[in-house]
């Protein structure tokens, strides 16, 4: 048989060990399994230093890095799985503090009152409470009250009265904030997003195009109007060429 021969064991990455720094490869990580596994220490030190040089050549990007020696013997240690007995230069890391894994981040659960101006209305309002004077007090109401009208068309795609948004307003604040004065707040319109003007302009331009193209048409077709004459010339020329010819040879 032809297969008798073929060897069965072959080297498959999913058969070997984890490689721990992929951007040093297992050559570096079978050097330093190697240097782990000698017997004195001052062959350990020895090699590593031989190791630690060739990381660095591997990887000159970390020349770049702020102290990017201890870093890579930060490396060699990691490498290792914290087994390497040499003299580092640097302290030896702690397994602790690589694996360290950070906090979960809470997600925010609170409850927003009116969702259509965001909670940073709300945010904006409990700002305003705390301002003692009037005056900026007022401008700060009516600063806050604009920017509550801004987001209710943006978020309606409608116009909103102004006694609407105040009263929202004094609901917000609980009573807290009140215009007593009259107050005119600014307009506001609608505004599409950017991107949908864009395409309505590029269907435009498509559509102009599809025009133009339907203008070369009849442009063409005007052309070969204009050839039917020439064409008519030439046969009525040929015609009486035929016929004087003819004439010749009758007499």
């Amino acid at each position: 048989m032809a297969f008798e021969n073929t060897p069965t064991n072959f080297d498959y990455n999913s058969t070997r060990s984890k490689l721990l720094l992929s951007e040093y490869g297992r050559n570096v990580q079978n050097m330093v399994k190697y240097i782990v596994a000698l017997p004195t220490k001052e062959e350990r030190n020895k090699y590593a230093q031989v190791v630690i040089d060739l990381m660095g050549f591997l990887n000159p990007h970390l020349r770049d890095v702020a102290d990017f020696k201890h870093k890579l013997w930060d490396h060699l240690h990691i490498i290792s799985e914290f087994k390497i007995d040499v003299d580092s230069p640097y302290p030896k890391p702690s397994e602790e503090a690589i694996h360290i894994k950070p906090e979960p981040l809470r997600y925010p659960n609170q409850r927003i009152r009116y969702k259509h101006y965001g909670k940073t209305i709300e945010m904006m309002i409990e700002k305003a409470k705390s301002i003692d004077e009037p005056e900026r007090r007022k401008h700060m109401v009516a600063a806050i009250a604009n920017f509550m009208k801004m987001a209710y068309v943006q978020w309606n795609k409608d116009s909103v009265s102004d006694e609407t948004i105040l009263a929202d307003l004094v609901a917000l604040s609980k009573g807290e904030l009140k215009i007593d004065e009259p107050i005119a707040l600014n307009k506001v319109e609608y505004r599409a997003p950017t991107h949908t003007q864009n395409n309505n302009n590029n269907r435009g331009g498509r559509t102009n195009n599809q025009n133009n193209r339907g203008g070369g048409g009849s442009s063409a077709g005007g052309r070969s109007n204009n050839n039917n004459p020439r064409n008519n010339n030439n046969q009525n020329s040929r015609s009486r060429n035929n016929g004087s010819s003819g004439s010749g040879k009758k007499y």
